[in-house]
């Protein structure tokens, strides 16, 4: 290994993973042919301005539109919209938007293209209510489903089935113009139904599904949103849908790009890098656990790896919470990792989400080193106690170790990063 600092190598990593999945990067080799007709963008999504951006650099013709990013997400563009909403629960703001959107793309016809851009924070950004609901009560829909601990792709089904844009409704409202989505992932999988809930793209599930969900997890919701589930009256586009059959969907940028651009840095570096998967699930705290367990196996026995190495993973964890603490589910994972490796000398980590925001926070993440708990208890606080409150944010913001990046304009879920030496 060089003689890079741990923490300097771990931010590095990150750095570039979010750097390989920027729009300008990603977007422009994907851009389709000139329509016949008018180019209509549309978009949501944290990186949705910043994508916007990158089709006005590069497209050669006339072009108007209209996105929908995160407030302080915007990005210069002299022809495309760029409206700025609440995520991730939802305010008024976005509900216009939303509307305008649908507006924008009614009357087109088969010679019009629509560019659909969309990324991680759309469905909180596009939350235009159906029939018989409220914009209150997305928001209360919203906040149960954030306090749950339900995974990602549950929390999207229930709020395709109770949108009036998501769950192919919004390409239903396109036809029949021609319908291009550029999508940067941020879910599991990579399953476009999943990413901002799946605007312009047919919905498998069924409101019998969502309703399962919210059973499962014991969600308290208003009796309006339990009706139209119940009643089917939220039946999203199915995939089969006639009006789609002139939708063509990319995935630009994905979470295993981001893994393996860090990869090649953490190498260069000479540092074995090992991706232990893009696609990893579960509340936060097990995964800190089940993390911590390979990474003391790797530093005490050279199995299943051998040091110096990086352990690198991204996907989207949970957090059900029930302490004082605003969650965050990258600074609930080192918590639990720290409790869990109790300041081993040669163990290293950072955990972020690249779109800059953990959870409720303006933060991306946190940093752990070695020295962790005995700085935490210098300064009379405990990662146990911390972790019982779901109160992450506040430990690592008082050790001064926050990852703090403002917003990145990109959005491929979470960077995990164990650095054994």
């Amino acid at each position: 290994m060089t003689d890079i600092a741990p923490a300097a190598l771990l931010r590095a990593l990150f750095d570039t993973a979010v750097a390989s999945a920027r729009p300008a990067l990603r977007v422009p080799a994907f851009l389709p042919e000139p329509p016949a007709g008018r180019l209509v963008v549309i978009g949501a999504g944290k990186a949705s301005a910043e994508m916007a951006k990158a089709v006005e650099d590069h497209w050669p013709g006339e072009l108007s539109g209209l996105v929908v990013t995160r407030y302080g997400h915007g990005a210069p563009c002299a022809r495309i919209e760029i409206v700025e909403a609440a995520h991730p629960v939802p305010d008024a703001a976005g509900e216009a938007a939303a509307r305008r959107l649908l507006e924008r793309v009614r009357g087109l016809t088969a010679d019009d293209l629509v560019l659909c851009l969309i990324s991680g924070g759309g469905s909180a950004l596009l939350p235009l209510p159906l029939a018989g609901l409220t914009l209150a009560d997305k928001q209360a829909v919203s906040r149960a489903l954030l306090a749950s601990g339900a995974g990602i792709g549950e929390m999207n089904c229930v709020r395709r089935h109770l949108s009036a844009i998501k769950g192919g409704r919004l390409a239903a409202a396109c036809h029949p113009a021609r319908v291009v989505n550029l999508l940067i992932s941020d879910v599991p999988g990579d399953d476009p139904v999943d990413i901002a809930s799946g605007p312009t793209v047919g919905d498998p599930t069924t409101c019998a599904d969502a309703l399962a969900i919210v059973r499962r997890y014991g969600l308290d919701l208003p009796p309006a949103v339990l009706d139209v589930l119940r009643s089917g009256r939220g039946e999203s586009v199915k995939p089969d849908d006639a009006r789609l059959a002139c939708v063509e969907t990319h995935v630009v940028a994905a979470p295993q790009q981001a893994l393996e651009a860090a990869a090649r840095v953490a190498e260069a570096h000479g540092v074995a890098a090992h991706i232990l998967g893009d696609a990893i699930e579960g509340e936060a705290r097990e995964v800190g656990r089940v993390m911590a367990g390979i990474a003391r196996q790797t530093a005490e026995r050279g199995q299943p790896f051998t040091p110096p190495c990086v352990l690198l993973s991204g996907g989207e964890t949970t957090v059900t919470v029930r302490g004082g603490g605003c969650g965050g589910r990258n600074v609930e994972f080192l918590l639990a990792l720290a409790v869990a490796l109790g300041g081993h000398p040669r163990i290293h980590a950072l955990a972020g989400d690249t779109d800059g925001v953990d959870g409720l926070a303006e933060i991306a993440g946190a940093l752990l080193a070695p020295d962790t708990l005995a700085r935490a208890r210098a300064l009379g606080l405990r990662a146990v106690d911390a972790l019982a409150d779901n109160d992450g944010h506040g430990f690592f913001g008082a050790l001064g170790d926050a990852l703090v990046t403002g917003p990145t304009r990109t959005n491929v879920n979470d960077f995990r990063a164990i650095l054994v030496l």
